[in-house]
C-alpha cells in the first residue's frame, strides 16, 4: 500500500490528539501486520466502502482508552465504562472521517462505527489486503492505528 494512501490516516490521528485532546502524539515506523488479530484490548473499527473497501481500526490498551476517554470528556473515568467505549467510537468515526477528505478521489463512505473489548475477538479484514500499522506514543499511552485500503 502506498504512503499516499496511509499517510491521510496518520495526519488524521495527529489531528486529533492536537485539536481534540490538546496532546501530542508521535508516530513510529509504519509496519506490514503479519499478525492483524493481534490487537490491544479496546478496538475501535469502522469500514470503508465505495470504489475501494477497507478498514480503519484504532486499538488501545485498557489503561490508555480510559486516559484518552476522560480527556475528551472532561471528566475522569476509572473503568471500561460505556461512555468510554462510545468514545472510542467516535475517536475512530473522526479519524476515518478526517482521513476521508484526504481521499476523495476514492469516494468512500465509511460505515457507523463499532468496539471490540476483551481478547480473542476476530477482525474480518478485506481479503487479500495487506493491513499497516502506524504505532504512536502519547502521554495518555501507546495505541496503534490500523488501515487495510483496497485501492
Amino acid at each position: 500500500m502506498k504512503a499516499q494512501y496511509i499517510n491521510p490516516f496518520l495526519t488524521a490521528s495527529v489531528n486529533l490528539f492536537r485539536n481534540y485532546l490538546g496532546v501530542e502524539c508521535s508516530s513510529k515506523a509504519p509496519y506490514l501486520n503479519q499478525d492483524p488479530q493481534n490487537l490491544d484490548e479496546v478496538t475501535g473499527i469502522i469500514g470503508l466502502a465505495g470504489e475501494t473497501v477497507g478498514a480503519v481500526v484504532l486499538s488501545f490498551g485498557r489503561e490508555t482508552a480510559i486516559g484518552i476517554a476522560s480527556k475528551m470528556a472532561e471528566k475522569k473515568y476509572t473503568t471500561l465504562s460505556n461512555e468510554v467505549i462510545d468514545i472510542v467510537g467516535e475517536l475512530v468515526n473522526i479519524v476515518a472521517g478526517n482521513a476521508k477528505k484526504d481521499l476523495l478521489e476514492f469516494r468512500i463512505s465509511i460505515s457507523l462505527p463499532g468496539v471490540l473489548v476483551g481478547g480473542g475477538s476476530k477482525i474480518k479484514w478485506p481479503a487479500s489486503v495487506p493491513v499497516i500499522t502506524i504505532p504512536f506514543d502519547s502521554e495518555l499511552g501507546p495505541f496503534s492505528v490500523n488501515v487495510s485500503l483496497k485501492v
